[in-house]
């Protein structure tokens, strides 16, 4: 063991930085890794220290009991007036209400989304501010911190919201919460009186007893309702982004001991001829990968050190950018803070993870390296070029795996729509992979190299050559960029997929524009505008069905190009078609004979009843003449209404953006996830020039001494990183790709060429890990220009 130590440290300091080259990788990876943990903590405290506390006066908390919400919701209790009024003969009884208002814009108009309002008790603070203090009257509000943060908020500030009758009522901001609102949607804290004035009926969530003994609240409570004691401290809610950003951390881990186990397999073919020289004088080979083994393990250690210390600066780059993107808003958090230094136990769980990482990476390398022949000290290492035995048994495991890859995604679109389907497309995409990429990888990447090779100069010509003399390292440097490069390509095209299905859902036989209230309101007489071919109302009749004029409906569907409603008349009914199976439907008493269907989007998923109109009106359905511009009609329409702010109009056009901005949101977070991955896969790419230039010292001393040009020699090793680059964006997107379009007829959808969507951040990513790779070359690249020819010459 003493020896293997000694042999250890002599190779560190003869050479520590091909010693510690394949601890790059690791500290890439494990600096993804703490970043997750450390960015999911600073969610976690962004968001559980805006949870909501129950106040240390309050004694019993009673809610309906748990087996309670399985009943029909007819019979379901409720925590009503009557309950309260029971409480409070044993002790004072306090509601926990939550109330729904219209936050008006800067433009005095309700947005889409409506404030969830909870209602607190000014002696009974319930959430914690990040600033100012809580309501004290009813003029004043708590926004929380995403609407403060969006619409520039501050502790004074006046804002209007919409009253129970559609007027606006201004109010005071007095504090900003430390909640956030998940995607957006606002949160309001406000006291009782105001909150009855936004929401008559506002929903009751518990009620709070302060005072009296348990059986007392028990018995009047009731049988269906439970009494229990308050938590003293506020649910921890915050680890929605620990379960998203773990995987891919795990993933970019993964990559780093994909590139480090390449890494250790060239260092340790450089030391070939010592290696062997130690065996010539009796070296066993178990000294041998024990030295391998603690040099891997002192590495990892390394790695895990520097991966530890940029965790922080990582997480934080990774919070500005979710920031700007919008995705932290999803998660009700903003202008996240994680900790730029790494605390003692993340630092252990790097140093331990890496170094635990560096050793398996090294161990099969490490055990090929001490089976090196004393003879190979006599014979030059200038290629990987394995015995015939070698590549025939390669060829044969990776037809066998290519075979069986095919046969699964025949397999899983001929099984479309069942569960297997997605099973066959997983393990045909691993034997894909297996087979063309980690079995035939030496064949493929540089068939693939040659192909870019014939589109250049001499450079790439000379960068196919050395892809071609190591096809073995060339491989393995590009699997983990193929891998990630697959990975992003086929969740963009799926993405991609997915929202072109929804914007064919939301274009199909929808009205052009829908006018509603924000808050169901009934809606006021909606003046004439130009540009709509024909408009219906549709009144509120009972609690599941609205009634129309049946002329003046049919009229409608005719403008807006649907069928199904021919037939409807006065004491008839046209139902959505999951209804179309009933024969009649009731609707304010009245049964009414169903005489057709209509799609749901049309109709709103109720039934259409041709019966009275002299209900409220609660929705007014619009067809635009061709041409017309929805968000012109929009515009004309609540400028036509100043005093009605809470009169909204959705179009066709909100409804594609809304789908598109959901799935920007998904892209962009699975573009910087997997991109994690991408780092760290280009990161092989500067760690395989290293070598590459120092095995090649002649060689390059010798182009210099035949008049090329530092430039000259510089512009090749970076020809060659580019080509590496091409090969793992390019396999890896036609891979990523053939499988998105099988998991598609595997779900039985047809086959979609990706848009403009999807093309151009798969160009922008591509683009990026270009200019990665040439990065990744400046420190080689500049190596091999630094080469003096005698000197290079006189060192083979």
């Amino acid at each position: 063991m003493s020896t293997s130590l000694r042999l250890g440290v002599a190779e560190f300091r003869a050479r520590p930085g091909r010693a510690l080259l394949p601890g790059v990788a690791l500290v890439v990876g494990v600096a993804c890794l703490l970043a997750a943990l450390v960015l999911s903590d600073a969610l976690t405290r962004s968001v559980d220290e805006g949870a909501p506390l129950t106040p240390s006066s309050v004694s019993h908390v009673v809610d309906i009991k748990p087996a309670e919400y399985g009943t029909a919701e007819a019979d379901r209790p409720v925590l009503d007036a009557a309950v309260l009024a029971r409480l409070s003969s044993v002790a004072r009884a306090v509601p926990v209400q939550v109330a729904q208002a219209d936050l008006l814009d800067a433009g005095g108009r309700a947005g889409e989304h409506r404030a969830e309002v909870h209602v607190q008790q000014p002696d009974l603070v319930r959430w914690p501010l990040a600033g100012g203090k809580a309501p004290a009257s009813d003029g004043e509000v708590a926004v929380d911190k995403i609407t403060a943060y969006e619409r520039g908020l501050k502790p004074g500030d006046r804002v209007r919201l919409a009253a129970a009758d559609g007027k606006p009522v201004e109010v005071t901001v007095s504090g900003v919460m430390k909640k956030g609102g998940l995607d957006a949607r606002p949160v309001l804290v406000a006291g009782p009186d105001l909150a009855k004035k936004l929401d008559p009926q506002p929903f009751t969530k518990e009620i709070w007893v302060l005072g009296g003994s348990r059986d007392a609240v028990t018995a009047a409570a009731g049988a269906s309702y439970a009494v229990w004691d308050p938590a003293p401290d506020a649910d921890s809610i915050g680890n929605e982004l620990t379960f998203i950003l773990l995987p891919f951390s795990v993933l970019a881990l993964a990559t780093a001991v994909f590139v480090a186990a390449a890494t250790f397999r060239a260092v340790y073919a450089q030391r070939q001829r010592q290696t062997a020289l130690l065996r010539c004088i009796g070296a066993q080979r178990g000294p041998l990968v024990r030295r391998s083994l603690f040099e891997a393990f002192v590495t990892g250690a390394l790695a895990g050190v520097a991966g530890a210390l940029l965790g922080g600066p990582t997480a934080w780059l990774l919070a500005r950018t979710f920031d700007v993107t919008g995705i932290s808003a999803l998660f009700g958090a903003v202008q996240l803070s994680p900790e730029l230094l790494p605390s003692l136990g993340y630092v252990v769980l790097g140093v331990v993870v890496a170094a635990v990482l560096s050793v398996i990476a090294a161990v099969r390398p490490a055990l090929n390296a001490a089976r090196v022949s004393p003879l190979a000290a006599l014979r030059d290492a200038d290629s990987e070029v394995p015995p015939r035995s070698v590549r025939r048994l390669r060829l044969v495991f990776g037809v066998l795996f290519t075979g069986g890859a095919a046969l699964l995604a025949m397999a899983a679109i001929a099984a479309k729509g069942t569960s297997a389907a997605p099973l066959a497309v997983t393990f045909s995409a691993i034997a894909a992979v297996t087979g063309l990429f980690w079995i035939l990888g030496p064949v493929t990447v540089p068939l693939i190299a040659r192909l870019f090779g014939r589109i250049g100069g001499t450079q790439w010509k000379l960068a196919g050559a050395e892809v071609r003399r190591m096809p073995q390292r060339s491989a393995s440097v590009a699997l983990p960029l193929l891998l990630a490069s697959s990975m992003v390509t086929f969740f963009l095209v799926v993405l991609g997929g997915a929202e072109e299905l929804t914007f064919q859902y939301a274009n199909e036989e929808r009205p052009d524009a829908t006018v509603v209230d924000a808050g169901d309101r009934p809606l006021p007489e909606i003046p004439a505008q130009p540009g709509v071919a024909a408009s219906v109302v549709l009144h509120r009749t009972g609690d599941t069905a609205a009634s129309v004029d049946p002329e003046q409906f049919r009229t409608w569907l005719k403008a807006q190009n649907v069928t199904g409603a021919e037939q409807l008349a006065a004491g008839t009914a046209i139902v959505p078609p999951h209804w179309e199976d009933r024969a009649f439907v009731e609707a304010g008493g009245v049964q009414y004979k169903v005489v057709g269907t209509v799609p749901g989007s049309i109709t709103g998923y109720t039934p259409i009843v041709a019966g009275p109109t002299s209900g409220p009106a609660a929705k007014v359905l619009v067809a635009l003449r061709p041409g017309v511009d929805p968000a012109q009609f929009r515009s004309s329409l609540q400028a036509a209404l100043p005093n009605n702010p809470t009169v909204i109009v959705r179009t066709d056009a909100d409804e594609r953006a809304e789908a598109a901005r959901y799935m920007h949101l998904g892209t962009v977070l699975m573009m910087v996830l997997l991109g994690l991955s991408v780092a760290v896969a280009v990161t092989g790419i500067g760690t395989a020039l290293t070598i590459s230039v120092q095995e090649r010292r002649k060689e390059l001393a010798l182009r210099r001494a035949l008049g090329v040009t530092r430039g000259g020699l510089q512009g090749g090793v970076v020809a060659e990183a580019v080509m590496l680059a091409l090969v793992g964006v390019v396999g890896g997107g036609v891979l990523g790709f053939a499988y998105a379009e099988v998991a598609f007829l595997s779900i039985g959808l047809p086959l979609t060429l990706p848009g403009p969507r999807v093309v151009l951040p798969l160009v922008t990513g591509a683009a990026i890990v270009v200019l990665l790779a040439v990065a990744a070359a400046f420190g080689p690249s500049r190596g091999a220009s630094r080469i003096r020819p005698a000197a290079g010459l006189a060192s083979g």
